[in-house]
């Protein structure tokens, strides 16, 4: 073998029948159709039952599939398209974009990484609104928000209660004095990860699910004035940039190496 050549390794068998039936779903079904059972599947490409349903929860993990009780497995309908600038997606405001559902309201001192991040003072109150994102009544992504106390100055004294009334009230509050801000700059990174189990509760998948991390700092009038934290879905969703929407692409070795 020629020097610096890597063998290639031999294709598991659920991996060939999941190319095999990517290409059966493509040109036999269409959205919304049900797959023959797993016996006649498992017959009519000659594997076995184990073999067939690896390659099945590949395509589910991958968002081709569905399995809904009672029915069977189903071809998924095509990603949606989720919009990811400010101007399209509505941000920051929750008040008036239902597409916003606030999960909680917390405040505490920033530790040293996030307070770098938001180029404030290690220690400085920052507020962190959690939501979820919804597109056309189905929940594709979380955030967090982290917004350091000094970009909301004229945040009002809440009372110290507790619950989520209390903590809705106070997210709308923070989100209000972002919105008043302005953004006039942001940067944008996007990751391939997995969903942690408080992720993957809020997104309604099984903990590892492959998700799509998409972290924005924003800036008003030279400073940063908020970190957003997104998690989509990788199986349900594609993200949309926009016309103006430029996407800086990092070699790995070029971080690694900064």
């Amino acid at each position: 073998m020629a020097q610096g050549q890597l063998a290639a390794a031999p294709e598991p068998k659920y991996w060939h029948l999941r190319t095999v039936l990517v290409r059966t779903i493509d040109s036999e079904f269409s959205a919304g159709q049900v797959l023959p059972n797993e016996r006649e599947l498992a017959a009519r490409f000659g594997v076995a039952r184990a073999t067939l349903r690896q390659a099945l929860d590949q395509l589910e993990l991958e968002g081709r599939l569905v399995r809904r009780r009672g029915i069977g497995t189903v071809i998924a309908a095509p990603r949606v398209g989720v919009p990811v600038s400010s101007s399209e997606e509505g941000w920051p405001s929750a008040s008036r974009n239902q597409s916003w559902r606030i999960v909680d309201c917390t405040s505490a001192p920033a530790p040293v990484r996030l307070a770098a991040e938001l180029g404030v003072l290690p220690g400085e109150t920052v507020h962190t609104v959690r939501r979820v994102r919804l597109v056309q009544g189905r929940v594709m992504a979380t955030e967090s928000l982290h917004v350091p106390d000094s970009a909301v100055p004229h945040l009002p004294a809440l009372p110290q209660l507790v619950g989520s009334t209390a903590e809705g009230e106070r997210a709308r509050s923070v989100l209000r004095q972002l919105e008043r801000c302005g953004v006039d700059g942001e940067s944008r990174t996007v990751e391939l990860g997995v969903a942690e189990a408080e992720q993957a509760a809020l997104l309604e998948r099984p903990p590892g699910t492959p998700v799509l991390v998409v972290t924005t700092v924003y800036a008003s009038a030279g400073r940063h004035i908020a970190r957003a934290v997104c998690t989509y879905r990788a199986d349900t969703c594609k993200l949309t940039f926009g016309e103006t929407g430029a996407v800086e692409v990092t070699p790995v070795e070029a971080v690694r190496s900064a």
